[in-house]
């Protein structure tokens, strides 16, 4: 079964969920928990895995405890990223605020976004997902984020050249998957 990340699919699952379809609130909950975990680990590179863990089971029990709260008539993934945004900026402080500004900062950028920005984003992420780690953390920095080659591969401890590499076998397999041949 293939799951679709986009802002209908989830708000179609979740209108199920409240109407008492348990099968559509399991498949929602995995949904979300696979866009959770790329959505945390852009923003705690340094956090381990049973933090990331943690946090995303908190979100998941907020949505959980908030779902009766959801208006119908709005976006599903707003409302839901609002709860994650909320969720890390706790983390944050309970950790003493490291990272606590740029992540504030980053809600501000983020709070008008728009759906259609978001299911790129989506996309994207599926295009990614089942890359080796380093080659869709690659692709993030220098292609989504515009850094350098030469600052990818000082913070990774690569060459440029390996990193040009792995940047250039995962967008050919990207483009593979996109015309269907692979």
């Amino acid at each position: 079964m293939t799951t679709t990340h986009s802002e209908e699919a989830l708000k179609a699952l979740m209108l199920l969920s409240l109407d008492g379809d348990e099968a559509a609130y399991r498949r929602l909950l995995t949904a979300l928990r696979v866009l959770l975990v790329g959505y945390y680990s852009r923003r705690m590179a340094a956090a381990t895995r049973a933090d990331m863990e943690d946090l995303v089971q908190e979100t998941l029990l907020a949505l959980h405890s908030r779902r009766s709260t959801y208006d119908r008539n709005r976006s599903f993934t707003a409302w839901f990223f609002s709860i994650a945004r909320y969720k890390l900026i706790d983390h944050h402080r309970g950790r003493g605020g490291r990272r606590l500004a740029e992540t504030e900062l980053d809600d501000q950028i983020e709070s008008d976004f728009s759906e259609d920005r978001l299911t790129a984003r989506m996309d994207v992420e599926r295009l990614l997902d089942g890359l080796p780690l380093r080659q869709q953390e690659l692709i993030r920095q220098v292609k989504l984020e515009g850094s350098s080659v030469a600052d990818a591969a000082n913070r990774t401890g690569q060459s440029e050249s390996a990193v040009k590499v792995s940047i250039h076998r995962a967008l050919k397999v990207i483009g593979e998957r996109l015309r269907g041949t692979s």
